[in-house]
């Protein structure tokens, strides 16, 4: 339990392929279980590394991928062709060559003027397609090894934002476009994956009842539904006997 009722459910892969195979099947199955109840669903992705990998399988999964729509939980504000740019990223897996390239992806608007006008167009998206408050169905989240998840990092004004669905935040050098805590609060299921040693103390503080939020925003992150945590051995390495 989380400090504030948050039920994690850790499960642990034996290396990082596995995970990338048990993340594709998992988020394969909830997507499955979301479109035999509604005619269209909401999914969110994490950028990042990690998460590549899962995505080319997924991408391979026979679906009505032409009933899903598909957004960023966070996007860095830098061009969509550029080699940061998760939507990129997103190109070259998810959307690449499989069935999943029918669905409909909704790109951060990185090329307005500032990151804040970015910001307001991704929230307009948002609301035209889940609603005020926004509920997405589906989300996939990363972990940091700071702690920080989407594009909430400790300290930053961004994790602190409650009365918008999406923020302007910066991290690692780069502003970022980030959905917010209550957002992705509010989804139907919220999936963490997790994959490396580096992981292991952002790990045993996400899944500790007495860790701050403030140290690590992944924890600001509090849905109704119990949190799926995918992790590989390597990650899992401080909290395995848990």
């Amino acid at each position: 339990m989380g400090p504030l009722g948050v039920v994690y459910q850790l499960e642990i892969s034996p290396s990082q392929d596995q995970l990338a195979g048990r993340a594709a099947e998992v988020l394969a199955s909830q997507l499955k279980l979301a479109l035999a109840e509604r005619e269209r669903v909401l999914l969110a992705l994490a950028g990042g590394t990690t998460p590549a990998a899962a995505y080319r399988l997924l991408g391979q999964e026979q679906l009505a991928w032409d009933r899903v729509d598909v957004l960023l939980g966070d996007e860095r504000w830098v061009g969509p062709e550029d080699p940061a740019s998760n939507a990129r990223m997103l190109h070259e897996t998810l959307l690449a060559l499989g069935p999943a390239r029918e669905a409909h992806f909704h790109p951060v608007p990185t090329e307005r003027d500032t990151p804040l006008a970015s910001a307001e167009a991704f929230e307009q998206t948002l609301r035209q397609l889940c609603g005020d408050p926004p509920v997405l169905d589906l989300i996939l989240l990363g972990l940091g090894d700071d702690g920080h998840t989407a594009s909430l990092f400790p300290g930053s004004a961004a994790a602190g934002v409650t009365d918008r669905a999406v923020a302007v935040g910066e991290g690692k050098g780069l502003e970022r476009i980030t959905l917010t805590a209550p957002v992705l609060s509010a989804a139907r299921q919220v999936i963490i994956l997790v994959s490396g040693a580096a992981k292991q103390e952002a790990l045993r503080r996400l899944l500790d009842p007495a860790e701050s939020p403030l140290r690590t925003p992944a924890k600001l992150v509090q849905p109704r539904q119990p949190v799926l945590v995918l992790a590989d051995a390597a990650a899992a390495g401080l909290v395995a006997g848990a």
